[in-house]
């Protein structure tokens, strides 16, 4: 081969790769922010903001949110919005508490209650916008305040609790351990909890075993454009982070069950949001309505069930804020949607609907926990905070608007 060749090919190689960068740059852009706002707070706190007890205590905060950002993602990408989150929330959170507490029913037909309500209450605001038309951000506006009003009349300005402990242990419990601990081979006179390191060990390599044959089957079948050094060094480091996150919490008391039910929750959307057809026709519709109709797709029934999975996550959602307070309380969603809204946007999920991933809704959504988390420890006051993380959240909406205008 010629010099000339070779020199060609370099140069093109180049050129796709800065290419790739630049019309990646804000999804691996979250990334980095949100591994440089870590490192300087770990930094600036002296090292407190990796203590094994303050990442347990930031997944537990964080959990919910992020596991409402799973359904919100859907139902912004599917082009609405829903701000009935927070106080729906709050109040199928009083409604597991009423069931459990009051009423006395087992724990478990508590939890299908409240999971039964939310998929009513999803079915009442999917219908409302998908076959009567209604503007998503008025009937969440109405239903937002219905239910701050269904709050306040269920508990009748009471706090109801404490919870069973079988749902406490299940939503703010751990892992259970079953091998026992080990001396920390990093650490004089620490331990280890075995089965939550290795669980930790059995799943990252699971995920880059699953995502080099993902990526080797496209590109036989010419259809990725990721450059693979790209590709190889983000893989390997969400691997090394999220072993390294492991490994802390089997330092502490092991794996916190929010931890493994977010990973569940994770894994399940994303294989919907990237493997299956209702995922591709949720994205088709936020793109365009009117093609995705056209092209066959019951647009009607798509939004219909976004909002099904909406309340079904936040019934979850409500329930696992309840019992990490332990009780269910008058105040509770309150302003939930904002944080569970920035953290979709703030992901990368776009304003104008069809684009939006399910990592960048969980990148945004510990964005914003560990800013609350180290602003906290730092002594920030509550109005610089939110001063803060309003900024934050209005550049990532100003990029994803100046990217839609430039193209």
């Amino acid at each position: 081969m010629s010099t000339e060749a070779v020199s060609g090919a370099d140069h093109h190689e180049r050129a796709s790769f800065g290419s790739y960068l630049k019309n990646n740059i804000r999804e691996y852009g979250m990334l980095l922010s949100l591994i440089a706002i870590m490192l300087y707070f770990q930094y600036s706190t002296d090292g407190k903001l990796f203590n094994p007890d303050n990442l347990t205590s930031i997944i537990q905060q964080r959990g919910y949110i992020v596991v409402m950002a799973l359904g919100m993602l859907l139902v912004i990408v599917a082009g609405h919005i829903d701000l009935s989150v927070g106080w729906l929330s709050g109040f199928l959170g009083a409604v597991a508490a009423l069931t459990m507490v009051d009423y006395g029913l087992p724990w478990y037909v508590g939890v299908a209650i409240t999971l039964f309500v939310g998929v009513i209450v999803g079915c009442v605001q999917g219908y409302s916008v998908a076959y009567f038309k209604i503007p998503a951000f008025i009937v969440t506006l109405a239903g937002m305040l219905a239910f701050r009003g269904l709050t306040l009349n269920t508990l009748g300005g009471r706090n109801i609790g404490p919870f069973p402990d079988e749902i406490s242990t299940l939503l703010t419990g751990f892992f259970p351990e079953f091998i026992g601990k080990v001396a920390d081979p990093f650490k004089a006179g620490g331990t280890v909890y075995v089965t939550s390191l290795a669980i930790g060990a059995i799943v990252v390599a699971g995920m880059l075993i699953g995502a080099f044959m993902s990526r080797a089957k496209q590109v036989s079948r010419g259809m990725s454009d990721e450059p693979f050094v790209i590709f190889f060094i983000k893989n390997v480091a969400i691997a090394g982070m999220l072993f390294a996150l492991c490994y802390l919490f089997s330092t502490y008391k092991g794996l916190p069950n929010v931890f493994v039910i977010m990973g569940v929750l994770i894994a399940f959307y994303s294989f919907i949001c990237t493997r299956t057809v209702i995922g591709r026709r949720v994205y088709a519709l936020g793109g365009n309505e009117k093609a995705a109709k056209l092209s066959g797709i019951n647009t009607e029934r798509t939004v219909f069930y976004v909002f099904i999975n909406m309340g079904v996550l936040t019934a979850l959602a409500g329930m696992m804020f309840a019992t990490r307070l332990g009780w269910a309380t008058p105040k509770a969603g309150d302003g939930f949607e904002l944080d569970v809204i920035a953290a979709c946007f703030i992901g990368g999920a776009s304003a104008y609907g069809g684009v939006g991933t399910v990592m960048g809704a969980v990148i945004g959504a510990f964005i914003m926990g560990v800013l609350n988390n180290g602003m906290t420890m730092e002594g920030i006051g509550i109005d610089w905070q939110f001063m803060i993380k309003g900024a934050v959240l209005f550049v990532a909406v100003l990029i994803d608007v100046y990217n839609k205008t430039k193209s």
